[in-house]
């Protein structure tokens, strides 16, 4: 009876160590996706602005702005990452007044912990260059990519189109915090977030210190003046209504519009903007951008009868007259940014083939084993490369459907 009760401890013991090994082997090749996703998430919790209300910086409904710090560590304590959040806009009375009843539009509705992925990771495995620098979330509630400044009231209605002094706001709430002694700084954001990062790049750079090294990044951000499939100007149309609704002309660059004097609201789009940012930049984008193929290339306006539906929704149904569409559409966006590529000594790119929107904040795409590359480079190191000048970073992929690496997963 002994010696069977030691034979079952020994046996129990043996496997134990099996899946013990097993599970160390499975660990030890798993890839930095699969071990994140074992991780337990960063949520960093939110901060409303206090003072905002002196500066007149409101939410689209008057609630206050906000925003969400992760405090930076060791070498990083001294540097900062601020991004953007994303989330289109709205460019007439009704649809601000639906955003303004939404986390859109107010921070009443919006969640008060954000998860921090991709280039907002605290993991020196997942974001190699950024991980321990004090990082901020922008909560987006304004709906003109933190540029405009107006309001409108009707006697029933009230909306405060103040995305400028929410911009200002929160810049003065984070400087006696450490940002106004900032040794290294980068403005970055995603999407509508993107563009915000071209609107306010020279900005950000007189808040800080004349010796701070200051660049921007702008990610899904570089938003196209290009005709629709039946040849309408929608997405010029948008921009000119919100411009003018969110009193978005004068927080421009004097300098562009100085130069696009008979359409100023141009200056919105960073084709036109660009040559006149200053700062550093770095533009990461898919020649194929999911939000403009859907919005700016076929609006539904242009579509009613639905014919790209399919093509839409997984690249590979598109037919050959839909995919020279997109082939164009791609060679306009690389020649728009052909002055930039050739003669920008200090900014970077990244313009891959994938059919994505967004790809600094979410860690499949930003860095990990199965990340897309270009030129067998990932845009995390892309990114790094080009902020701490290790080499020059502008690498512009091959035409679909040649990247294999892409994930080409259309939300």
């Amino acid at each position: 009876m002994l010696k069977l009760k030691r034979e079952r401890m020994a046996t129990t013991t043996t496997n134990a160590n099996a899946l013990l090994v097993a599970i160390t082997l499975a660990l030890l090749t798993c890839s930095p996706r699969c071990i994140h996703s074992a991780e337990r998430r960063l949520l960093v919790g939110m901060t409303l602005v206090r003072n905002a209300a002196a500066l007149g910086a409101f939410c689209l409904d008057g609630s206050l702005p906000a925003y969400h710090l992760h405090r930076g560590f060791g070498a990083g304590a001294r540097n900062w990452l601020l991004q953007f959040e994303g989330g289109g806009w709205c460019n007439d009375i009704e649809s601000c007044l639906e955003r303004a009843k939404s986390r859109r539009g107010s921070t009443r509705y919006m969640t008060k912990w954000e998860v921090f992925s991709g280039i907002l990771s605290n993991n020196a495995s997942l974001n190699p260059d950024f991980y321990n620098w004090n990082r901020v979330k922008l909560r987006y509630c304004d709906g003109a990519s933190f540029a405009g400044d107006a309001v409108f009231k009707n006697g029933t209605s009230l909306l405060y189109f103040r995305g400028q002094k929410i911009w200002e706001a929160i810049i003065l709430d984070l400087l006696p915090k450490g940002l106004g002694q900032a040794r290294k700084a980068l403005l970055s954001g995603c999407s509508a977030g993107g563009l915000a990062s071209f609107l306010h790049c020279n900005n950000f750079t007189k808040y800080l210190p004349s010796d701070a090294s200051v660049k921007c990044l702008s990610d899904a951000g570089f938003f196209l003046d290009e005709r629709d499939i039946t040849s309408n100007h929608t997405m010029r149309y948008f921009v000119k209504d919100l411009v003018s609704l969110q009193g978005v002309e004068k927080n421009l660059d004097e300098n562009c519009t100085a130069s696009s004097l008979d359409f100023p609201e141009l200056c919105f789009f960073p084709q036109y903007a660009l040559k006149f940012i200053t700062t550093p930049f770095f533009i990461l984008n898919s020649a194929y951008d999911v939000y403009q193929f859907h919005h700016i290339l076929v609006p539904s306006s242009a579509d009613p009868h639905g014919h790209w539906n399919r093509c839409k929704l997984n690249p590979a149904a598109c037919n050959p007259e839909q995919l020279n569409t997109l082939q164009e559409f791609r060679r306009d966006m690389i020649v728009a940014m052909g002055l930039f590529y050739k003669y920008s000594r200090r900014g970077g790119l990244f313009i891959n083939s994938c059919f994505a929107h967004c790809q600094s904040e979410s860690q499949d795409t930003w860095f990990s084993a199965d990340s897309p590359r270009v030129h067998s480079k990932t845009i995390a190191e892309a990114v790094g490369d080009w902020y701490f000048s290790r080499r020059i970073t502008k690498e512009i992929d091959c035409p679909y459907p040649c990247d294999t690496t892409c994930h080409n997963l259309i939300p």
